[in-house]
């Protein structure tokens, strides 16, 4: 007998050889019916895997990750063999299970394959699944693969192979295919109800673009067709709120080949938004007790060897600058914290002016590969709402409690309402990922989780996601098309005081080293207002949008009223515009619903005559005639109810 470990402690004994499922339905058959994978002592097998050790064992339905994860995997060796049988000759690569869905690399040879190929190949997979073909898994021999290969002339899996140890090689068999894998797959094709082929896109083999370009063809599949359905309505929700269709849309950036890939440059609308945002948090800081620095866009070499930046990311950022003088080389800056390190360094402190806070809207620049630009979520200079604590250590938990409450002020005032926190610690399997000993990453830790308690915050504990000098708790922010972003980010750091011998005179009269505690609401700008884009579908918070309101004189006869409206909106600090085109009234609201123009305000002869103006707010409701005092307390109203002071 063998002991099996549950996920909430409960302890089964069952017979060496048992399987997953057979222990699945043991506790019930509804579980057993439901689930599609397993995870045993941290490793992924199969449901029909025989355990024979003692060890914890993790059943996965369709609604865990894991299981949507072995899902997608499995349907990738579907379609593989959907496109082997329609195109004879092609050679496969890998085909992994991502976010949503799935991919496979193939090098398609002489054949092609586009758009109007995708119901053929959807076909040809259903026809597959619905044989309600067996996973089997299978070891083989490195010889016996290598050869199996060779013969198949695919020269993609030989290289694989030959990286692998003798005795660690797998193949997965179903109906007549075969392939290289890990494992990790449902229990047999029959569960597959819905497949999908998105898109296909280019891609070098193993990244590497030296090497042969492949065709990855997308897909994504679903236990069944109303999900699919449901996930296709949201992919064109997601195309209408794509941040760089609605970005061009209200005017807010543009991009330039001649100014360079990634580098986003901000139009009038977008510069005035995010001047707000700014204004908004500072306002916040302040309160909050934050000093405002300014630090270079550049910094000497050393700063960031001394800091561990260059280590980690130097080979992979923008080249070293050199200057006329021999030896000295600058850097683009990467992060704010080196520069912040030694404005505290710049003079002596005592215990009793801790904690120093020191806050800067600073622009970093991070290499990131042509591939990997995807408007302003991915970029190489952004700006970032940096700030740094210097605290003691009988400090850090309520300095960490009041950042998780201004970032939760932050998140709360611009809709961003559905989150969970996450708590990012060190893998221990992998120290060489981080710098420092392992009683201060034992401290940092636990401080971030007491924080989290007391503030009773709903968190899950993240292995390996720390970063490199210090844990840190991540919000997980959910938008509206229901998509998981990290927003908002406090990390804890024993490190880089050391590093940069930063110290403080305790009320013993001996130097001690502070805490540090980094933090960022937004993020960065670009990528906070890229996803914000997304969230409200351009419809910004009226508190934030750049024009709150449009005049739209019925005639030119009328434009002297408009500019007396417009002067009293002003006068009641309301951003507001004229509209007095040549244009009917028609197309100047039709014009202003596009862009997301909060209210519409129409004068004509009876708005003159009664000193008022028709009110119509975006989306077509119809308000009536109001003062223009009237239509200002509503604006604040509004204001009020969505933006609270900190």
């Amino acid at each position: 007998m063998i002991d099996i470990t549950l996920p909430d402690g409960a302890v089964k004994k069952v017979s060496e050889g048992t399987t997953p499922i057979e222990i699945a339905k043991s506790i019930s058959e509804g579980l057993a019916r439901n689930v599609i994978s397993a995870k045993f002592n941290d490793t992924t097998v199969e449901t029909v895997t025989p355990l024979t050790e003692n060890g914890t064992l993790t059943l996965y339905t369709w609604n865990d990750n894991e299981g949507k994860k072995a899902f997608w995997h499995s349907t990738s060796h579907v379609v593989a063999q959907a496109l082997e049988e329609l195109y004879p000759g092609i050679k496969l690569t890998i085909g992994p299970a991502i976010e949503n869905g799935f991919y496979y690399d193939v090098d398609f040879g002489e054949h092609t394959v586009s758009e109007k190929d995708f119901p053929t190949i959807e076909k040809k997979a259903l026809e597959i699944a619905r044989g309600k073909h067996d996973y089997k898994m299978r070891s083989v021999s490195k010889a016996d693969a290598l050869q199996y290969y060779k013969e198949q002339h695919n020269p993609y899996k030989v290289e694989l192979i030959e990286n692998l140890e003798d005795g660690t090689i797998t193949f997965c068999d179903h109906s007549t295919f075969t392939d290289l894998c890990r494992g990790g797959h449902i229990p047999n094709t029959g569960i597959i109800k819905a497949i999908k082929i998105l898109s296909v896109a280019g891609a070098y083999w193993r990244g590497d673009e030296n090497n042969k370009q492949l065709t990855r063809v997308y897909g994504i599949s679903f236990p069944k067709q109303k999900e699919l359905t449901e996930y296709l309505e949201l992919l064109e929700e997601a195309k209408k709120r794509d941040h760089r269709k609605l970005g061009k849309e209200l005017e807010l950036f543009t991009f330039s080949q001649k100014v360079g890939q990634g580098l986003p440059l901000w139009l009038p609308n977008g510069a005035a938004l995010r001047e707000r945002l700014e204004q908004f948090l500072k306002k916040a800081q302040k309160k909050a007790g934050y000093e405002m620095v300014v630090t270079p866009h550049i910094g000497q070499k050393e700063l960031y060897v001394t800091s561990g930046h260059y280590a980690k990311y130097g080979e992979d950022s923008f080249q070293p600058i050199h200057t006329p003088k021999e030896d000295e080389e600058f850097l683009l800056k990467p992060m704010n914290c080196p520069h912040h390190c030694e404005i505290y360094n710049s003079q002596p402190f005592s215990y009793k002016d801790l904690p120093k806070r020191y806050a800067e809207f600073g622009t970093v620049y991070r290499y990131e590969q042509s591939g990997e630009l995807h408007g302003l979520t991915r970029v190489r200079g952004f700006t970032q709402d940096d700030a740094h604590i210097f605290c003691t250590t009988e400090q850090l938990n309520d300095e960490f409690k009041n950042v998780i409450d201004l970032t939760l002020y932050v998140l709360n005032s611009l809709g961003f309402n559905n989150f969970t926190a996450q708590v990012s610690v060190r893998d221990l399997e992998n120290p060489e990922k981080y710098i420092g000993n392992t009683d201060d990453w034992e401290k940092a830790e636990q401080a971030i989780i007491n924080a989290a308690d007391e503030k009773g915050l709903n968190y899950v504990i993240e292995t390996g996601e720390a970063a490199f000098y210090g844990p840190k708790l991540d919000f997980m922010v959910k938008d509206a098309l229901g998509r998981n972003w990290q927003l908002g980010t406090i990390q804890v750091d024993y490190n880089l005081p050391k590093r940069f011998d930063l110290t403080y005179k305790g009320s013993d009269n001996e130097l001690h080293r502070p805490v540090m505690i980094h933090r960022a609401p937004f993020g960065s700008m670009e990528r906070f207002v890229a996803l914000l884009l997304e969230h409200t579908g351009g419809n910004f918070p009226l508190w934030l949008i750049p024009t709150q309101a449009i005049v739209l004189p019925v005639s030119e006869k009328h434009e002297k009223y408009a500019e007396k409206v417009l002067n009293s909106l002003e006068n009641h600090e309301i951003r507001a515009l004229i509209d007095n085109r040549n244009e009917t009234v028609g197309k100047k609201i039709r014009e202003a619903e596009l862009k997301k123009i909060p209210f519409m305000l129409i004068v004509g002869e009876q708005e003159e005559a009664s000193e008022t103006i028709s009110v119509r707010r975006h989306g077509g409701e119809d308000l009536g005639s109001l003062r223009t005092e009237a239509f200002s307390d509503l604006v604040s109203t509004e204001i009020n109810s969505t933006l609270k002071s900190f």
